[in-house]
């Protein structure tokens, strides 16, 4: 299949683009002079386009990826929640009413339970919240150019449910506490290596060897089939994990009152080493 298809908008939105073609749902992070990081506001939208595809029958397969290039030529997925907006003290990112939200985790359990394959096309950075959007979904193709990683701990905060628990199950607990504890960065290749991702292909060809590889999904394989498989898998192994997530919800809200918290913002946009205290 090729790239260009005839993508039909749906909806206006403001922080993303929603379009359908052929049986594929294509959600795209529009953001790019943040990296394509996501605001309250950029996950309100996101929830419901989502929850479009999820209830339209003519879509089999949803692609998320992040819009491209930055304008400085830095590739973006998503580098998570938008650190401008984080709340003080507040229990989440502010969004554009003045209400504090952490509702990315609905969008993380709509992704998870959604009876539709999720695909993330992973071009450039995939940090923090944006590493754990690809980590649930179904499947991630990645461009070689793709960087992986998280900055939780260094910035005073942490993921208690799927973006923790469920990549120990993805790449084993110790890779994963590597992953968590030291922050480090991983290339495509160590990606592939780990079972992060499952296949890459080179940035200009990510589009048209993605839509090769989706056109089986949507042609070949029964969507009832997918959604069983899809169900069986998230209904018994990871109540416990979404369980895990509501806690993490409650947990992270803690920390924002944390003085741990507000020196992982400030250290940031200050471009300093951290002093944390643990309190």
């Amino acid at each position: 299949m090729q790239p260009d298809l005839r993508w039909q908008k749906c909806g206006e939105f403001a922080d993303i683009v929603y379009e359908k073609a052929e049986g594929i749902a294509r959600v795209t992070i529009n953001r790019p002079h943040r990296r394509n990081a996501f605001t309250p506001d950029t996950v309100a939208e996101l929830l419901k386009a989502f929850g479009d595809a999820r209830d339209d029958a003519t879509i089999g397969v949803v692609l998320l990826r992040g819009a491209n290039p930055q304008h400085d030529g830095k590739f973006a997925f998503c580098a998570g929640g938008d650190q401008k907006i984080r709340g003080d003290k507040k229990g989440g990112y502010m969004g554009k009413d003045g209400v504090p939200r952490l509702n990315v985790l609905d969008l993380q359990r709509l992704i998870r339970s959604m009876p539709k394959v999720v695909i993330a096309l992973v071009a450039g950075f995939a940090i923090g919240g944006g590493h754990v959007l690809h980590v649930i979904c179904d499947l991630t193709i990645a461009a070689d150019n793709a960087i992986f990683g998280q900055v939780g701990p260094k910035m005073g905060s942490f993921d208690g449910g799927f973006g923790s628990s469920y990549l120990a199950r993805m790449v084993g607990q110790k890779k994963a506490r590597e992953i968590w504890f030291l922050c480090r960065q991983y290339n495509a290749q160590e990606a592939l290596a780990m079972g992060l991702v499952n296949k890459i292909f080179p940035a200009d060809q990510l589009a048209a060897s993605t839509y090769a590889y989706v056109r089986d999904l949507v042609d070949n394989v029964s969507p009832r089939s997918m959604a069983v498989i899809k169900r069986q898998q998230y209904d018994a192994p990871f109540q416990t994990l979404a369980e895990n997530t509501r806690q993490a919800n409650v947990e992270m809200a803690r920390s924002f009152a944390s003085d741990d918290f507000r020196e992982g913002v400030a250290h940031f946009m200050e471009k300093r080493t951290p002093q944390f205290k643990g309190v």
